[in-house]
């Protein structure tokens, strides 16, 4: 089922420019990123989940890029774009291969099943 997102033709032509302007560096540092990584772990700092992913990676003897987005008080609307752009309610926000495959939980469970493995292969 796709995300519902408003619709271009709802949104008013004066304001399509400055929606579509919103902390675009930031998604496209993270594009970037995705583009040329085969993992990426998207994170904020002092948040212990993001360490429990990137641990987790570690442990497997896989390699990731590391991307952090401030603190619990700082750089909230720069994670807040990219919370906008995937979907993702939460940090981290893991990509392999290009795609978001979801937080700490859901690459845990990727490489507890072998699924994460066969995705790099």
């Amino acid at each position: 089922m796709p995300r519902a997102t408003l619709a271009e033709a709802n949104i008013h032509p004066a304001i399509r420019d400055k929606i579509a302007q919103n902390q675009q560096t930031i998604v496209a540092e993270v594009q970037a990123a995705v583009a040329a990584h085969s993992v990426v772990v998207v994170g904020m700092g002092l948040n212990p989940i993001p360490k429990n992913a990137r641990k987790a990676l570690d442990a497997a003897g896989i390699a990731h890029h590391d991307l952090d987005y401030g603190s619990y008080v700082s750089e909230w609307r720069k994670r807040n774009a990219l919370k906008m752009w995937t979907g993702w309610p939460t940090f981290p926000m893991v990509f392999v291969k290009g795609a978001l495959v979801g937080g700490a939980e859901d690459v845990i469970k990727l490489i507890n099943s072998g699924e994460l493995k066969k995705l790099l292969a």
